[in-house]
């Protein structure tokens, strides 16, 4: 057939577009906005609703994408072909849809979306004015025709926001996933914690399994009331699953967990133990009805650790320049930050400067505190990468963090940013990128990092 899309530009304001109708309009909270019937629809219009795969989800507040990518790679390592749907991208959008850890071709990004987008067109004139059809479904459509051409038995799908209403709930899933669950998307999701460990809880499937990290005592209380209500299997990881931090290295840290004993897992980030560590249990539950290398053998335990010991996840706390040292990472509030100048504790130069860019619907107040603190001067930018995303106002953000740090200042881009803080931070300081994701993303282009492969 013909493409009907000849450029990813062209994919993508398709998959946009139904959404970019309501551009301006207030979406919120989820469950009066968000809607994954349409995605339903499509799976099941196209026979991608009876795939014959072990399905993993994961959410949470922070550390679900290296989670995920985790998971994916150890299942890799045990014999499986896996895929893997994760957001947001660093450089093209074919980066959110892998199986063993390569990207889709752009050839097959594009023709599977013109293959789907007959479907999506007669799915959009049934929607009335409030409705759209999410780009997370067509992606989730996208990823999961591409993983049944390329036969994969495990699919690990990481949730955009929330849980209970993102479109990947769509799929029937036997393993959910928790990462650390704090406020975030309060807009959304609601004010308080254990409303947002509702709309996480929703990815839980009757008679299935969870598993969670520690969390506080209202979100454990929520995730095991959703699991009690579906006859589900929860567990969240004790001091014996959990591994213990070792030390820091060039290449990120050394963990040990268990039986695998001491183990160099290349991602940076202290809290990067704590995602290894529910990876390793979500990776065995699944390949327990996966079948294949039995979970009592020392092959299994080699398999575990090689898994470990090869995943990449690029742009979180990712070091791209000695001189200044420049560090990327996504940290989107108070926790994530703190969390951040953790881990680079012993290994920072003075002088600093922090250049942030997080969106308005993000705790951005708790980002200029924590990195205010350390910081010589913040610079504020934006991204225009993301078309979804909407930002603080330029002067009420310098205002707000100029409460933690003496000279901030504003730059539209990060380009304009860079400008600015290079001469400044000079060849012996350290320049700290942080914020959306998609600034992450400016950041690598700039860099001219590629990640077809992880």
């Amino acid at each position: 057939m013909t493409m009907r899309f000849q450029s990813e530009s062209e994919a993508v304001a398709f998959i946009f577009r139904s959404l970019r109708k309501l551009r301006g309009v207030e979406r919120y909270p989820d469950e009066q906005w968000r809607d994954p019937t349409p995605t339903r629809k499509l799976l099941m219009a196209t026979g991608l609703d009876r795939l014959e795969c072990e399905y993993v989800v994961v959410t949470g507040s922070k550390g679900k994408g290296s989670t995920a990518a985790i998971t994916a790679k150890l299942l890799e390592y045990l014999g499986h072909r896996v895929g893997l749907l994760s957001s947001p991208h660093l450089v093209s959008w074919t980066e959110r849809i892998r199986i063993n850890g390569r990207a889709i071709p752009m050839v097959d990004f594009l023709r599977i979306t013109s293959e789907l987008a007959p479907y999506i067109e007669r799915i959009e004139q049934t929607l009335n004015d409030k409705q759209y059809f999410s780009p997370t479904g067509i992606l989730l459509a996208i990823a999961l025709q591409w993983f049944t051409e390329q036969q994969v038995n495990a699919a690990v799908l990481e949730v955009g926001r929330g849980g209970r209403f993102d479109d990947v709930s769509v799929v029937s899933n036997t393993l959910s996933l928790f990462t650390p669950i704090m406020l975030e998307h309060t807009k959304y999701l609601g004010p308080t914690l254990d409303r947002i460990a509702w709309h996480k809880a929703g990815i839980i499937k009757p008679f299935g399994y969870a598993y969670s990290v520690p969390q506080p005592a209202e979100v454990l209380n929520v995730l095991r009331a959703e699991a009690d209500a579906k006859n589900a299997t929860f567990e969240w990881l004790t001091d014996r699953d959990m591994g213990q931090f070792i030390r820091e290295t060039s290449q990120g840290i050394v963990m040990e967990l268990g039986r695998y004993g001491e183990i160099e897992l290349p991602l940076h980030g202290r809290y990067q133990v704590m995602n290894a560590s529910l990876a390793v249990q979500g990776a065995g539950n699944v390949h327990g009805r996966l079948g294949g290398i039995k979970h009592n053998t020392p092959q299994y335990v080699q398999c575990i650790r090689a898994g470990l010991q090869n995943v990449r996840w690029p742009g979180r706390l990712h070091k791209v320049q000695d001189q200044p040292q420049v560090y990327l990472d996504a940290a989107i509030n108070a926790e994530s930050a703190r969390l951040l100048i953790k881990s680079l504790d012993g290994r920072i130069r003075q002088p600093i400067i922090s250049i942030i860019g997080v969106p308005d619907d993000k705790d951005y107040e708790g980002v200029y505190r924590e990195l205010g603190a350390i910081s010589s001067q913040i610079i504020l930018t934006e991204t225009v990468r993301n078309p979804i995303l909407s930002w603080p106002k330029p002067q009420e953000a310098q205002a707000l963090a100029q409460k933690y740090c003496a000279k901030v200042s504003y730059q539209p881009t990060l380009e304009f940013a860079l400008e600015e803080a290079l001469p400044r931070v000079g060849a012996g300081g350290t320049l700290l990128i942080v914020g959306t994701i998609s600034l992450i993303a400016d950041a690598t282009t700039i860099w001219e990092l590629h990640f077809e492969e992880i």
